[in-house]
């Protein structure tokens, strides 16, 4: 009797789905870990800065992230976030369905709006800041107005790629 007679040939949107579900993990992942590194290392760093240098650092690390290698992670996440979700809408991955909804959404409100509402329009202002022709009393202001809601902002939306990244490796669970 041949042992793999029960084995059932899988169909191809079972495999695109689990393909998507391993991208989906792969880039939340690498989101959840650019944002938590940032948090515990860089974060910590800067901190110790004097004014200038916290400012003229943040102004370098605000334009040397936009590059395609950042945005295939932040923006892909999106895409396949609501792609893996879609696909598993069915009566056969609630389970699933209910796990990359909650990712999906998360990720949605408290990464990607969190950080378009609120850190980059902090980036934003602090680009116009120019720093050489500023006071020492408007460079401590500058940085008091920038950096504490910048790191608040910062610390929720690691928690939401870290909670993100969580419910789409739950949605592996159950899978046949």
């Amino acid at each position: 009797m041949n042992q793999h007679a029960n084995i059932q040939p899988k169909s191809t949107m079972n495999d695109f789905y689990f393909v998507s579900l391993v991208i989906t993990a792969l880039l939340t992942g690498l989101s959840a870990g650019l944002f938590y590194s940032y948090s515990c290392s860089v974060n910590l760093g800067l901190g110790k800065l004097a004014d200038v240098e916290y400012l003229r650092a943040m102004q370098e690390i605000n334009k040397a992230i936009l590059n395609p290698i950042f945005f295939i992670s932040f923006m892909g996440s999106i895409i396949v976030l609501v792609l893996a979700t879609w696909l598993s809408y069915s009566g056969q991955h609630v389970f699933q369905f209910k796990m990359l909804l909650t990712a999906t959404v998360i990720y949605m409100v408290g990464v990607f709006g969190l950080t378009v509402m609120g850190n980059v329009p902090l980036n934003d202002a602090l680009a116009g800041f120019d720093i050489g022709g500023a006071t020492a009393n408007e460079i401590a202001q500058k940085r008091k107005l920038f950096e504490q809601p910048w790191n608040k902002f910062h610390a929720i939306r690691t928690f939401c790629s870290i909670a993100s990244f969580v419910f789409t490796l739950l949605s592996f669970y159950k899978i046949k």
